[in-house]
């Protein structure tokens, strides 16, 4: 659907309702109080994406039907869009120029959801549209939209005022997986573009630059391979692939007391076996390895390979491994990262509805961690870290583009603070009125942060030294990604095949309903009360990482 079929009289009583709050400091540059006006006109616009794109609950490498929809609104508004790039069907890069001349900035967002996040939005406890089914328990259904809106105004504002540049838009798949991002890189797809901006789901607005936030891991399957035989009438004819996953997993375990605190490492059993009276022939089982820098995560993955070697001796099997996915350890500019934290604060946060902050109280209330609802103040430019201080966490394959090419990452107030992540609950805000504000105002941000790239070559020049003269000064990309490795993009087949056939019946129709809560027939907000039937909290407190969060 595009913003620019709509009457002006519903565009502006829907920009009324779902904008942002009035800036706190209102830009003195004309040009972007047009922007912002730009912006603000497609509020339906943010609302019907956002919603479409939550009711498709697509897992990674299968996000067909959220990659048609993003690119058929890309092509409807000029941008010329390579579809299936580095070999995955569902990823794209659609790219717009105004003019001869001019940088190249590149906007992404990632696309995927969460295995087993099905949830009604709007609903204060667990309750999913479709039990066991994936859904949007990370927010990925809105970062996109932010994208994509934002740059229309910008590309508006382009023409009219002759600015010339190019403006490229691309999807993260697989994040989740942490799938797909570096064969960007490695492919080729960010040579050329002078800065990148990247927009997460978070409950605040807000950005960061530095190193030392998150880590960087491998994600490795190992196959096993041994000799099938009658478990009860010959099993000393047999060599057992399930007893070398074993071995290794054992010995891993073993191995993880003496690793530094920095490490995060975790596996599950792919294939353990097909039933107990056959000695398992074949048998997988799949790591990520985490540290804070290459050498370490390189260490780790040499450490298991070792493994793998040790408890294939010991079985007298063989093996052999498959890189699944890679991310380096982000580090996030400086210099864009403080131009966007003054628009986030010319743009300021949403006004919460009373409606909006029962939602989030009540959430927080079911899961027992403070009831302190939305966000009120806005959040400051985080610094760099101490590298001293950093102990480890989760990953982002966007780190891999942040080597690459200067980048930031912008998270912007779309979900509910103190949630557990990757979770049901994660995914009650993100088709509700919060998301339709925190997306909009992340939208007015972002579109800000490439109106200023675009027109001030010496914030592009400060970029470029903060990324030539601090980041790379002493640490050189060294890609995990080899020349053989491919995509995984066979992972979460079976399960969408599985659950699409009924997820399509609660596809959201933007024709036939205003919003997906009122397709779904949900009154907002939706709360216990004393006949709601109980249900288990997710597990979380008040020390885990919060909605805001963008790593794996």
């Amino acid at each position: 659907m595009n913003a620019r079929h709509l009457s002006l009289g519903l565009l502006a009583a829907i920009a009324v309702q779902a904008t942002a709050q009035a800036p706190a400091t209102a830009p003195v540059d004309p040009i972007k109080q047009q922007i912002l006006k730009e912006v603000q006109g497609n509020a339906k616009l943010v609302q019907v994406m956002n919603d479409t794109i939550f009711s498709f609950g697509e897992l990674g490498f299968q996000e067909f039907e959220t990659s048609k929809y993003l690119v058929d609104i890309l092509e409807k508004n000029g941008f010329t869009v390579e579809k299936g790039i580095a070999g995955i069907p569902t990823a794209f890069m659609a790219t717009w120029t105004n003019g001869t001349g001019g940088p190249t900035i590149a906007l992404g967002s990632d696309i995927d959801c969460i295995p087993q996040a099905s949830q009604k939005p709007g609903v204060a406890y667990h309750d999913p549209i479709i039990p066991g089914a994936p859904g949007h328990g990370e927010g990925h259904n809105s970062g996109n939209v932010v994208n994509i809106v934002g740059a229309l105004a910008v590309k508006d504002v382009m023409i009219k005022n002759h600015i010339p540049g190019t403006i490229k838009i691309w999807p993260g798949v697989a994040e989740e997986l942490v799938g797909t991002k570096a064969y960007y890189v490695r492919d080729g797809y960010f040579k050329g573009v002078d800065d990148v901006l990247f927009s997460h789901v978070g409950d605040n607005l807000g950005t960061s630059y530095g190193g030392f936030t998150n880590n960087g891991l491998v994600s490795i399957q190992y196959n096993f391979h041994g000799e099938s035989a009658h478990a009860a009438g010959a099993p000393w004819r047999g060599r057992s692939a399930v007893d070398a996953v074993e071995l290794m997993d054992v010995g891993w375990n073993f191995r993880r007391e003496h690793l530094r605190l920095q490490q995060r490492s975790h596996y599950v059993i792919t294939n353990g076996g097909d039933q107990p009276n056959v000695v398992p022939q074949t048998a997988s089982v799949w790591y990520y390895f985490r540290e804070a820098d290459y050498e370490h995560i390189k260490g780790l993955w040499d450490a298991g390979n070792d493994m793998a070697k040790g408890a294939a001796l010991m079985t007298k099997t063989t093996w052999d491994s498959t890189l699944l996915g890679t991310a380096w350890p982000g580090h996030f500019n400086k210099a864009i990262a403080e131009d966007s934290t003054a628009n986030a604060k010319l743009v300021g946060l949403p006004k919460w509805s009373d409606d909006d902050q029962t939602l989030a109280k009540a959430i927080q209330k079911e899961l027992k961690v403070p009831e302190k609802g939305l966000a009120v103040k806005l959040d400051e430019l985080k610094p760099a870290a101490d590298p001293e201080k950093f102990y480890g966490g989760g990953s982002d394959d966007i780190g891999d583009i942040s080597w690459a090419v200067p980048t930031i990452v912008l998270r912007y107030p779309a979900n509910i603070p103190n949630m557990p992540g990757h979770n049901w609950a994660n995914a009650i805000a993100m088709a509700t009125p919060i998301a339709h504000k925190g997306v909009l105002a992340g939208a007015e941000v972002q579109a800000l942060n490439l109106y200023d790239l675009m027109t001030k070559p010496e914030l592009r020049k400060a970029a470029k030294e903060y990324y030539d003269n601090v980041q790379t000064k002493d640490v050189k990309y060294i890609p995990f990604v080899r020349a053989t490795d491919k995509p995984a993009i066979w992972l979460n087949k079976a399960t969408m095949d599985k659950y699409r056939p009924e997820m399509k019946k609660y596809y959201y129709d933007s024709t036939k309903y205003s919003t997906y809560l009122e397709q779904l027939g949900i009154k907002y907000p939706t709360v216990r009360d004393a006949n709601t039937p109980a249900a288990p909290a997710a597990a979380t407190s008040e020390d885990e990482d919060d909605s805001g969060s963008s790593i794996r």
